[in-house]
C-alpha cells in the first residue's frame, strides 16, 4: 500500500499516450498495419497503458493521423504494464491521479513525426507533445530516454511508430519549487505527498534559489516523502503530524538538511553512477548500485540509505528523485 500511496501519486500521471482506449475511432488507413491504440489495446502487456488513455482522454487522438505534422504520424514511448507496477500502479489505481495531470504526462510520452530507431542517438533530445524536451542517454549497452531504457524499438503502426520503455516518464512543466507545490495542493495527485518538504523549503527560506531563473543553474534533487519526514520526527523524540510541525526545529538546520539534498547539474538515473555527490550542504552522499533503473542514497547522518520511490521526475530547473528518507548531513 506504501508504494500505491507515493508512487501511483506521481507516475500514472505518465502513463503513456499510445495505449488510449479500448474503442479506437475509425481511422482514414484502410491498409492491414494497426494504429498505436490497437496495437496497445491488443497487447496485454499495455493494458495500464489503454486504460490510462482512456482516462486521460488522449485514446481518440492517437487512433487516427496526426493532424499537427505533414507525415500524419506520431513516435510514441510506451511504458509497459510492468513499469507501472514499480510504482504501484495498475488499471485500477489510476484514479489517485488528476485527471489533467494524467492528460499532459500521457501527452509527454508523444512525439509529432516518425522517429525510427536510426535517428535516436546518445546526447541528442526530442521534443514531446507536451512541448519538454526529452534526452537520450547511452549507459554501457543500452539506451535510454531520460531514465527509462528504451526495450524495444520501430513498432510500427498505421499512424507512427512505437517504442517500448522501462519506467513511466514524468514531467511537471515547471520548476523545482513549483513542482513541489503543485504535488503539496492535490493538482497533481487526489493525495498531497510532498507537503512537508514545501513547508521546509519556505520555512527555510530556499523558494528562490531552488526556482528557476534564466541561465541559472539546473540541480538535481533528492525529495523525500511526507512519511519520510513524519519518520524523521519520530528519530528526534518529536511529533511531525501536520508540515508546520517542521517548524519546531530551528531555521538554521533545516536550511542545512536541506541543502544536504540538492546537488548542481540535472541528472537522471540514467547519468548517475555509484560513489559520492557533493550536495550543496557540503556532506558527500554517497550513491549505491545502480540496480532495475535506481539507485539508493545515504547522508553522512544516515544510518540507512534511502531508496527512490519515484525516480526521474522532470522539472524546467532540474530532475527530482522522490525517495522514502531524510538525508542527514553529518549533525556532530
Amino acid at each position: 500500500m506504501k508504494n500505491i500511496n507515493i508512487l501511483s501519486k506521481m507516475f500514472l500521471a505518465l502513463t503513456v499516450v499510445f495505449a488510449f482506449g479500448s474503442c479506437e475511432t475509425a481511422s482514414n488507413y484502410e491498409d492491414e498495419t494497426p494504429s498505436i491504440a490497437n496495437i496497445a489495446v491488443s497487447n496485454a502487456s499495455f493494458s495500464v497503458l489503454e486504460a490510462a488513455a482512456v482516462r486521460g482522454g488522449v485514446a481518440v487522438t492517437l487512433s487516427n493521423p496526426n493532424p499537427n505534422d505533414p507525415s500524419g504520424d506520431y513516435t510514441v514511448f510506451a511504458p509497459t504494464n510492468d513499469a507501472f507496477a514499480r510504482l504501484g500502479l495498475n488499471d485500477e489505481t489510476l484514479s489517485v491521479l488528476q485527471k489533467p495531470f494524467l492528460t499532459s504526462t500521457l501527452l509527454y510520452h508523444v512525439s509529432n513525426g516518425n522517429l525510427k530507431s536510426g535517428s535516436i542517438m546518445a546526447g541528442g533530445t526530442s521534443t514531446s507533445a507536451l512541448g519538454v524536451n526529452r534526452r537520450f542517454v547511452s549507459r554501457g549497452n543500452d539506451l535510454f530516454i531520460n531514465g527509462s531504457k528504451i526495450l524495444a524499438t520501430d513498432v510500427n503502426a498505421s499512424n507512427g511508430t512505437v517504442h517500448v520503455i522501462d519506467k513511466v516518464l514524468i514531467a511537471t512543466g515547471a520548476d523545482i519549487v513549483q513542482s513541489a507545490i503543485a504535488l503539496s495542493s492535490a493538482n497533481v495527485f487526489i493525495q498531497p505527498e510532498l507537503s512537508f518538504l514545501v513547508e521546509a523549503v519556505v520555512y527555510a527560506d530556499l523558494v528562490e534559489a531552488l526556482s528557476a531563473s534564466e541561465g541559472g543553474p539546473n540541480f538535481t534533487v533528492f525529495a523525500p516523502t511526507d512519511q519520510a519526514f513524519k519518520d524523521l520526527g519520530t528519530t528526534l523524540g518529536l511529533e511531525f503530524n501536520q508540515p508546520s510541525d517542521i517548524r519546531q526545529l530551528p531555521k538554521d538546520l533545516v536550511a542545512e538538511v536541506l541543502l544536504n539534498h540538492v546537488f548542481v547539474e540535472g541528472k537522471f538515473t540514467s547519468e548517475l553512477e555509484a560513489g559520492t555527490v557533493t550536495p550543496l550542504g557540503g556532506d558527500e552522499l554517497m550513491l549505491g548500485a545502480y540496480t532495475n533503473g535506481v539507485l539508493s542514497v545515504k547522508g553522512q547522518g544516515n544510518e540507512n540509505a534511502a531508496n527512490m520511490v519515484i525516480p526521474d521526475v522532470q522539472t524546467t530547473n532540474g530532475v527530482v528523485h522522490v525517495i522514502d528518507r531524510v538525508l542527514l548531513p553529518n549533525l556532530n
